[in-house]
């Protein structure tokens, strides 16, 4: 445990997924207590929401400490993101590239407005430490989820509200193969067998095709990334 954080408390972006889930198990690895955070924004994925439960029981039964770390889960309903926004997440369209470059799965400001509620609710618990699984190292192209983007959210929150938040994001600059792999350092088989079996990233929200590395359409962009990476963490075992 880092001595910078063993006596703070975290709030971490936790929607069900892959990355967040490897998130809350850093979190939980540094932090003397950990909240958790997910949002409903009207995604065509919202089971996500439905695994959280089931991946939290699991991750208590990994380690006697983190059980007694986890504290307050959150939900927000913020339904405006999905009403401003025409993308294949928030829509029943078929998932393709746009004129600008980017996969029409990019829900524009959606991780801005994110961090924006998770600095306001990390505010009145009296948190500064929030953990997002942003990542621009393996990822879609999304411009939010570059750390440029979260180091000027950091400052942009801290001169807002007038508290010196710090936002961690853990999986910047690893790849898929590597979250898994730290997925493992943190929790061993047990956690990277969670992850596989009850955590939820398939844009579609397909949970009927069962996997090597877990559930989902195994077409669309988050799954490809996620089964890439598995292939790559299992070959480099």
């Amino acid at each position: 445990m880092s001595d910078a954080f063993s006596s703070q408390t975290a709030l971490v972006l936790f929607s069900g997924g892959q990355d967040s889930t490897t998130c809350l198990a850093w979190a939980l690895s540094r932090f003397a207590r950990v909240e958790t955070l997910g949002f409903d924004y009207g995604q065509r994925h919202a089971v996500e929401l439905d695994c959280r439960d089931r991946l939290v029981d699991g991750i208590k039964g990994l380690h006697a400490d983190w059980a007694t770390k986890l504290g307050e889960s959150h939900t927000l309903s913020i339904p405006t993101l999905a009403a401003v926004s025409e993308t294949a997440l928030t829509r029943d369209v078929a998932i393709a590239m746009g004129a600008d470059g980017l996969p029409n799965t990019f829900v524009p400001g959606r991780n801005l407005v994110f961090l924006t509620f998770a600095a306001a609710l990390a505010y009145r618990r009296g948190i500064t430490h929030i953990v997002g699984g942003m990542c621009e190292t393996d990822y879609s192209g999304y411009p939010d989820c570059r750390d440029d983007t979260i180091r000027a959210m950091q400052a942009a929150l801290s001169l807002g509200m007038a508290r010196q938040f710090e936002l961690h994001t853990p999986l910047m600059w690893i790849d898929k193969a590597a979250t898994w792999k730290l997925a493992h350092d943190l929790g061993g088989d047990g956690l990277v067998d969670l992850i596989r079996e009850h955590s939820h990233t398939c844009y579609l929200g397909e949970r009927g095709a069962q996997h090597d590395w877990g559930y989902g359409c195994g077409e669309c962009p988050a799954c490809s990334l996620r089964a890439k990476g598995w292939r790559e963490y299992v070959a480099a075992r």
